[in-house]
């Protein structure tokens, strides 16, 4: 599986999807993993600039199942958007960025042998090296618990958080591996979304993920 990525002027994240690039790109539909009782839509939009990557998701959903409200914590137990970003392939070394409907981030770089991984967390996180993200809300409030139509969420991934990286200055040409996944909790059931199918419901199949083709 893969899709291609175009190349895009910086802009600001606002968490609306209004940016006037993301009118012109197609939508990519995330498919459900498993048996999990949830039927929501989930689909995003990618684009990429001289210094990062741009993504835009929109998530059908009825209940934020969400109640942390802190940055580095444990966000995968709860709603969740996750991107899997590998950009060099000679190494089993990866990113992992994760976003809770309430606008609370956890960036990771992930070690991974294949019999185990360890998620470390970015060293110096600000200025330039700090991830843009912003959520917003439809048909209710950006509250834990809240009944919502929808919601959506903007984020900005710069390429020098990911310094030591290789293949992290993509150009028209380049080739990243990747994947992106849902999770949602709603009445007390797991269900998951994934965009690339051949991971066998393990999210850190890093050796089956798709591709990215940067143009």
């Amino acid at each position: 599986m893969e899709i291609d990525i175009q190349v895009c002027d910086d802009f600001e994240v606002t968490g609306t999807g209004d940016a006037r690039v993301w009118q012109d790109l197609p939508w990519t539909s995330l498919s459900k993993l498993g048996n999990g009782a949830l039927d929501y839509q989930t689909q995003f939009k990618i684009a990429y600039s001289n210094t990062g990557v741009y993504f835009l998701f929109d998530c059908e959903d009825s209940k934020l199942s969400c109640t942390i409200e802190e940055d580095m914590a444990n966000l995968f137990t709860e709603d969740v958007i996750e991107v899997f970003l590998w950009p060099d392939e000679m190494h089993a070394v990866y990113f992992e960025y994760e976003i809770s409907p309430l606008n609370f981030e956890l960036p990771l770089c992930v070690t991974n042998s294949g019999d185990s991984f360890r998620g470390w967390l970015p060293w110096h996180y600000g200025g330039d090296r700090c991830c843009r993200h912003e959520t917003s809300v439809q048909g209710g409030e950006r509250s834990p618990g809240a009944s919502v139509d929808s919601w959506k969420t903007e984020f900005f991934i710069p390429f020098t958080l990911m310094t030591g990286m290789g293949n992290i200055s993509p150009k028209a040409g380049s080739k990243w591996r990747a994947n992106f996944y849902r999770i949602d909790h709603d009445n007390e059931q797991l269900t998951q979304w994934a965009w690339c199918l051949d991971i066998d419901n393990n999210f850190h199949d890093f050796k089956n993920f798709g591709s990215l083709n940067f143009v």
